[in-house]
C-alpha cells in the first residue's frame, strides 16, 4: 500500500519528521510489524540488528614484559530493545560498517590492559578467564554505544621470536614426549609379550596335538597287534585245551585199563595164591590133629569126624574167597594175613568144640561111674557145624 512501510526481521524502522520517540529520541522506533508513514512529511531509514563480526589483531605486553600479539574475534550486534536501537541509530545509522571498527578498537583497548595485568602462564593457560574479563570490562562501554556481545574468542598468543611460550612448553613437551616413549615402549613389551604368549601357546598346542596323534598311533598299532595276534592265539589256546582234554582222557584210560588189569589178573592170582596157601595150611593141620587124635584113644572117633569135616570148612572158605572181591592193598603179605585169619578162625572152633566136647566126656564117665543113679540112658556127644 502506498507510504506502508514494513521491516524486515533482523531490522529496525526508524521514523523522523513526526513528532519525537520515546525518551525524547528524534525519531520513532518500528520493530517487528508495518507502520503507513505520510510521503514527503515523513522520512524512513533502517538500522540492521543482525549478528556483526570484529576481528583484533594486537600486540601487547605482559605483566613480565613480554610482547604477544593476540588475535580475537567479537561478534556482537544492536541490542533489541529500544533503547540500544535509539543509541546505535544515532552513532552508526549513516554508516553502520564503522560499528566493526569501532567494536575492535574497544576490545583492543580493554585487551591490552587485561593483559597487562596477567602473565604469559596465566594468559596461556587462562584463555577464557582473559575473554571473560574483556568482556566484564567492555559491557558498559558497548552498551552506551547500543551494542551487545555474544562472544568473545582468543584465537591466538603469538610471541613472537622470544620463544618464552616454546620454552614454557619444553617441560611440558619433554613429560609429554617421555610419557609417549614409555607408553610406546609399554605398548611394544606388551606386543612382545602377546606374541611370545601366542608363540607358547602355538607350540604347546603342537605339542598337545603331536602326544596326542602319538597316543593314537600307538594305540592303532597296538590294536592292530592285537587283532594280529588274536587267531594265532585263539588257535593255540584250542590246541592247548585239545592236547589237555586228551591227556586227560589218556590218564582215565590209563587208570580203568589198570583197573581192569587188577581185577582181570592181579586180584584172581592173588585169591587163588591164597586158597592154595589155605589149603596148605588145612592140610597141615588135619595132619597135626590127626597126630593129636592118634595120641588119645578117647578122642578118636570125635577127632576123625573133625578131621573129616575140617577139610571140608576150609575147602567151603575157599571157594568163598575165590568168589569175593577182595582189596589187597599190600600183595602177597596181605593174602598171607587172610590165609592165616581163616585158619586161625578154623582152629578157633576147632578148639571150642574140643572144649566142649571134654566137659560132654567127663560127664559121660560120671554117670557111667554111677553119677545119675543109672537111670539115665547114656547120652551120646555130637556137634553140628554149621
Amino acid at each position: 500500500m502506498f507510504g506502508y512501510r514494513v521491516p524486515s526481521p533482523d531490522q529496525a524502522m526508524l521514523i523522523s519528521g513526526g513528532r519525537r520517540g520515546q525518551g525524547g529520541a528524534p525519531f520513532r522506533v518500528v520493530t517487528g510489524h508495518g507502520k503507513f508513514v505520510l510521503p514527503v512529511f515523513r522520512k524512513v531509514r533502517f538500522l540492521t540488528l543482525a549478528m556483526c563480526e570484529s576481528e583484533v589483531a594486537e600486540k601487547c605486553v605482559t605483566r613480565q614484559g613480554i610482547a604477544l600479539t593476540v588475535r580475537a574475534v567479537i561478534a556482537f550486534k544492536v541490542g533489541n530493545d529500544t533503547e540500544s536501537i535509539v543509541n546505535a541509530g544515532q552513532r552508526f545509522l549513516s554508516d553502520q560498517e564503522q560499528m566493526s571498527i569501532l567494536t575492535g578498537r574497544i576490545f583492543a583497548g580493554h585487551l591490552r590492559s587485561i593483559i597487562g595485568s596477567m602473565t604469559v602462564e596465566e594468559i596461556v593457560t587462562e584463555r577464557q578467564k582473559l575473554a571473560t574479563e574483556v568482556l566484564e570490562t567492555s559491557k558498559t562501554e558497548m552498551a552506551k554505544i547500543g551494542l551487545i556481545v555474544d562472544s568473545l574468542q582468543i584465537q591466538s598468543i603469538d610471541d613472537g621470536d622470544t620463544g618464552y611460550i616454546e620454552a614454557m612448553s619444553a617441560p611440558h613437551k619433554a613429560a609429554i614426549q617421555r610419557q609417549a616413549q614409555i607408553a610406546q615402549a609399554q605398548a611394544t613389551q606388551a606386543s612382545v609379550e602377546a606374541q611370545q604368549e601366542a608363540a607358547r601357546n602355538q607350540a604347546e598346542y603342537s605339542r598337545q596335538t603331536a602326544v596326542v596323534q602319538a597316543e593314537y598311533s600307538a594305540e592303532v598299532d597296538r590294536a592292530q597287534a592285537r587283532a594280529s595276534q588274536a587267531g594265532p592265539l585263539a588257535q593255540a589256546h584250542a590246541q592247548q585245551e585239545v592236547l589237555a582234554a586228551q591227556t586227560e582222557l589218556a590218564e582215565r584210560r590209563a587208570q580203568l585199563r589198570q583197573q581192569e588189569l587188577v581185577a582181570e589178573v592181579v586180584k584172581p592170582a592173588e585169591a587163588e595164591a591164597a586158597r592154595i596157601k589155605l589149603l596148605a595150611t588145612a592140610e597141615a593141620e588135619r595132619m597135626k590133629i590127626q597126630a593129636e587124635a592118634a595120641a588119645s584113644h578117647d578122642r578118636v572117633a570125635l577127632d576123625r569126624m573133625l578131621i573129616d569135616q575140617l577139610p571140608q570148612i576150609v575147602k567151603e572158605a575157599s571157594a568163598g574167597l575165590a568168589n569175593a572181591n577182595v582189596n589187597v592193598l599190600n600183595g602177597t603179605d596181605g593174602l598171607g594175613e587172610i590165609a592165616a585169619g581163616l585158619v586161625g578162625q578154623g582152629l578157633t572152633i576147632l578148639d571150642s568144640v574140643r572144649r566142649n566136647l571134654g566137659t560132654s566126656n567127663a560127664s559121660d564117665n560120671a554117670a557111667a561111674n554111677g553119677g545119675g543113679n543109672g537111670n539115665g540112658p547114656a547120652r551120646s556127644g555130637r556137634v553140628e557145624i554149621e
